[in-house]
């Protein structure tokens, strides 16, 4: 079955489409045709989206699926006459809250993911930034102001979870690629051993680690499968030696590998 699911918003749909997509992953037998409409904040507007929604319902031979976040009561009112399964985020969530708060919401748009608060969106920028100056043990190696630092292999997904962590929770995360001359001494680098209680490594798959080194570097010693396999075993083998807690990431997505990691060290988010 094949079923077209709209996210509506009148911002940037960041939020329904999240909390859309956290629902739609309960239904692996269902093969959902996503679509994802921001900025829809006037009447006409919303009226073109009637005709999409009644020209993907007809479609498909089913109702569309509307998941939306619109503040806007006139245009909410304009989407619930659609030919479709409408899930209302505000209406099923904020109004419940009102009623608990004693106070009426603001209905604000974009209050999710603006730069209205002054403390939060200048820590992420500051992660962020930090995550790339810390990139691959770079230049800077402030590892003094990091939160944590993420050691593993290269291409064991160290870096894309560094601006995760950022981005997403404001945290400063570098990253320390462990090289061969690392491997082969069987040791902690030295400018990692009084940070020791900030590392949290990364392992793979060495299959999984050789498929995406051969699209980097095709038919290399680098991405050969002995070599990752090597390489793996040698790094899992110094963590268990030095006590450096470690991820296996084969199956995990950057939204899980984040999330593991601040619960294991008891970090806070901060954004």
């Amino acid at each position: 079955m094949k079923r077209t699911v709209f996210f509506i918003s009148d911002g940037t749909g960041i939020t329904a489409e999240t909390l859309g997509l956290s629902l739609l992953t309960q239904f692996e037998s269902i093969e959902f045709d996503r679509i994802t409409l921001p900025y829809i904040d006037t009447i006409e507007k919303a009226k073109q989206v009637l005709v999409q929604i009644g020209e993907a319902s007809k479609t498909d031979g089913h109702r569309s699926i509307i998941i939306d976040t619109v503040v806007n009561r006139e245009i909410r009112q304009i989407l619930r006459s659609c030919e479709g399964f409408t899930i209302d985020i505000f209406s099923t969530f904020v109004s419940p809250l009102e009623q608990e708060l004693g106070t009426e919401s603001s209905y604000s748009v974009g209050k999710s993911h603006s730069i209205e608060d002054n403390n939060r969106y200048p820590l992420r920028i500051a992660a962020v930034n930090f995550a790339l100056e810390n990139d691959d043990g770079g230049f800077n190696c402030d590892y003094e102001n990091a939160d944590i630092i993420l050691i593993g292999v290269s291409r064991s997904g160290k870096t894309p979870t560094c601006l995760y962590l950022a981005l997403q929770f404001g945290i400063k995360a570098a990253n320390y690629p462990m090289t061969d001359d690392d491997l082969e001494e069987f040791q902690l680098p030295k400018l990692l051993r009084e940070h020791k209680h900030k590392l949290f490594g990364l392992t793979t798959d060495p299959s999984r680690l050789a498929s995406i080194r051969q699209e980097r570097r095709p038919d290399s010693r680098y991405s050969s499968p002995h070599q990752c396999q090597l390489e793996v075993r040698e790094v899992e083998g110094i963590f268990r030696r030095f006590n450096v807690p470690f991820l296996d990431t084969t199956d995990l997505s950057i939204e899980e590998i984040s999330s593991r990691i601040l619960a294991a060290k008891g970090i806070q988010r901060r954004t």
